[in-house]
């Protein structure tokens, strides 16, 4: 923002504008650079002959920069920049953090005296983001910049929220079409001798092979490989795909080419995890469409619907992620809860209803096809589980990855590591103990869980309280949708018919209220523990409770399938179990065992927390009025967040240790923590974690907002606010 005490002339560039427009082409015209031009005293001393002697100009004492203006910065880009780094990057990593050793503080000149007087810029907040801003300018092919002051020292909260919306989101959104099939295309886990971009086009998307087919035949160079899907997609098909795996498609519309007038395709938009990945993923992007729409950027969280539901109707689920090796798979359902929360921001647009109408014809299919099927779904309890079909070595990881599992099976069949994969990939070796840890590790990756010792080796007999709820949140939604937006009768056509359903058959609200209620008895008496007064998995192999105690007991209150009563349990039982320094934990210490070199921690286990588990929380709690442990754990997770982003040049990670005070960026389980490889300035964030900090700000009030700003602890601003008196 600019200074309060004037109105800012209407050809300068805002302090906070995104960086293609501050440091773009027009901003040295836009600058206002306010150059001062040097004066010098008319007293000087006479000679013997009446003339003024020469003198070295002297500068006037007064020049010293006295301005209503906010201070700017005359800035040299890359001998600044070379300067930051060689004296405050003392460790060599790009970054400038607390931990290096310079000594955080360098001078710059400012604008206003055309770089003659200089300012101190100080601390690790404002030289890392000098160094950020400094990258920036680099990219956009800056030598010299005029730089604002208030980029510097910006409230570490107002940053990172601006930055979410204005950069992060642009940095993880993808389409697939030919403007992207280049990159998107080559899969980085084709392990193949021969790997090439690639995309696997559904049997009912004709209109999309041709496209795709055009485009190969256009640009040879691009060595596309474009292949048509069988029409019915069996895991043997899925097998046999792994020589040759590739991207799948996803959603297109028609568009005309404004230079040729020709009507082409081009791809619907959607927000990938993290920088590395090209692909549409499944519960992340639910989680991403939160922090989107709370960013006034609806059309990217109903395009992400629209490309689900495309999903749903040509590939029979939503995938894990839209790759061939995840045919088999989906992830935690979330279409419904996501849909209409894009209804209610679109709904006096035309052809919301038909949008909304669209995601619950697909949800519906995806209900009765995938959850309430075989093998995932358990006629005994009622209940379902992640139980996802595939044969053989999951392929989306190096066979090495399983190296310790397998060995020893190559060496009963006296074949080498490679032999033993190819055969029992194909069944030439039958081993059902393999099976069932291939079966149960597939089954953890659908769960979006992977990895966790709650679900390792057992995770696919679970009829889990996570799914349950998000299943019992389908029928609720559905029922809704169905009585308030279509009167009570939901049509059902064709191409989202599944089992015994007929074209034009009905559905009634009455139906799925039945189902709901089904599910809440069963969810009752199977997951339910009114002792321990928590939600628990329930084994439906061994026909008994599991004791894991695990966050997601919060989401039967996020799906409003727990009554009152057992919320209030829950609340008062489970809040003091997982909450943490910085939020919520996965699940408990003692739940989770002792770890070491033999038992390496899990990274959905204690002391980690992420993203998914805090926002779910938060609407859970505040869903039935505890209102003031929402506001809590919201600050927590907030100031973790904004202290790391302020000790370590404006990290944000996929996944955080909550009960580090210092570090909490610092994973250390399997898999590393996404977001941390970047040099100079993070253009991402990540995804999820993205939507927490924008979607908690929502459960914030200016004081609390003030507070994190100022780093200040929430055990700090408690005390303090326990003396304001409620207004």
């Amino acid at each position: 923002m600019g200074s309060p005490l004037r109105q800012r002339s209407s050809n300068e560039i805002d302090p906070f504008s995104t960086p293609d427009i501050y440091y773009g082409a027009e901003a040295l015209y836009k600058s206002n650079k306010h150059f001062r031009t040097r004066t010098y005293s008319i007293h000087q001393k006479p000679t013997s002959d009446g003339f003024f002697e020469p003198r070295k100009p002297q500068r006037r004492g007064s020049h010293d920069e006295i301005s209503m203006l906010p201070r700017k910065f005359l800035v040299s880009v890359e001998s600044t920049l070379a300067h930051l780094a060689a004296q405050e990057d003392t460790d060599g990593n790009w970054q400038i953090t607390i931990e290096d050793t310079g000594p955080k503080v360098l001078s710059l000149g400012t604008a206003a005296s055309n770089g003659f007087k200089t300012f101190d810029i100080r601390g690790t907040y404002m030289l890392s983001n000098l160094l950020q801003e400094l990258h920036l300018a680099k990219e956009h092919g800056r030598n010299e910049i005029i730089l604002d002051e208030s980029r510097l020292n910006e409230n570490p909260v107002n940053r990172l929220a601006r930055l979410i919306k204005d950069s992060f989101w642009d940095g993880l959104t993808r389409v697939i079409d030919a403007s992207a099939i280049e990159v998107a295309g080559k899969d980085p886990k084709d392990w193949t001798s021969d790997p090439r971009p690639r995309i696997y086009i559904p049997h009912g998307a004709p209109e999309q092979y041709a496209y795709y087919v055009k485009v190969a035949a256009d640009r040879p160079e691009l060595r596309l490989d474009v292949c048509l899907l069988p029409e019915k997609i069996t895991p043997e098909a899925v097998r046999d795909m792994n020589d040759k795996p590739g991207l799948l498609a996803v959603a297109m519309e028609e568009v005309t080419d404004l230079t040729t007038g020709v009507k082409t395709l081009k791809g619907k938009p959607f927000v990938v995890p993290g920088g590395r990945f090209n692909e549409l993923y499944g519960w992340d992007s639910y989680m991403e469409s939160l922090g989107l729409i709370a960013n006034d950027k609806v059309h990217l969280a109903k395009s992400m619907v629209e490309n689900f539901c495309f999903c749903i109707k040509h590939y029979g689920k939503i995938l894990n992620a839209t790759r061939s090796y995840y045919l088999c798979r989906s992830q935690p359902p979330f279409l419904t809860d996501m849909a209409m929360r894009v209804y209610d921001e679109i709904h006096r647009e035309p052809g919301a209803r038909e949008f909304l109408r669209t995601a619950i014809l697909a949800a519906i299919k995806e209900y009765h096809s995938v959850w309430m099927a075989e093998p995932r779904y358990d006629p005994v309890t009622g209940l379902s589980r992640y139980r996802p079909e595939g044969l053989g070595v999951p392929p989306e990881t190096e066979a090495s990855h399983f190296i310790h599992i397998l060995e020893p099976y190559a060496k009963k069949h006296s074949m080498t590591f490679e032999e033993f994969v190819q055969a029992y990939n194909h069944g030439k070796v039958v081993e059902p103990e393999l099976d069932d840890y291939f079966l149960h590790d597939r089954a953890v990756r659908e769960s979006g869980h992977d990895t966790s010792y709650r679900l390792e080796k057992v995770c696919a007999n679970l009829a889990t309280i996570d799914l349950n709820s998000l299943l019992y949140k389908y029928e609720k939604d559905i029922a809704k949708a169905i009585n308030k937006y279509f009167g009570d009768k939901l049509r059902i056509p064709e191409e989202f018919c599944v089992g015994d359903m007929v074209p034009n058959h009905i559905q009634t609200s009455s139906m799925w209220d039945r189902k709901s209620k089904r599910r809440k008895a069963a969810m009752d008496k199977y997951l339910w523990n009114e002792e321990k007064g928590m939600f628990f998995d329930y084994d439906t192999v061994k026909k008994e409770q599991c004791d894991y105690e695990t966050c997601t007991t919060f989401w039967a209150m996020w799906c409003g399938v727990a009554t009152p009563v057992q919320a209030a349990r829950l609340v008062t039982v489970g809040i003091p179990k997982f909450e943490a320094y910085g939020g919520l934990l996965s699940g408990t210490e003692e739940s989770r065992g002792a770890v070491g070199l033999e038992r390496p921690n899990r990274q959905w286990d204690y002391p980690y927390g992420w993203a998914p588990q805090q926002m779910l929380a938060w609407t859970a709690l505040d869903r039935y009025g505890y209102h003031d442990d929402v506001a809590r754990l919201v600050y927590k997770w907030l100031f973790m967040m904004t202290k790391a982003f302020v000790d370590f040049n404006g990290v944000v990670v996929e996944k955080y240790d909550v009960t580090r005070k210092a570090d909490p960026h610092r994973v250390d389980a399997e898999y590393g923590n996404q977001g941390l490889d970047f040099k100079g300035v993070a253009k991402e964030g990540f995804g999820w974690v993205n939507a927490s900090f924008v979607y908690g700000l929502q459960f914030t009030n200016a004081h609390m907002q003030r507070a994190l700003g100022t780093l200040t602890p929430w055990e700090q601003y408690a005390r303090a606010t326990e003396t304001i008196p409620e207004i």
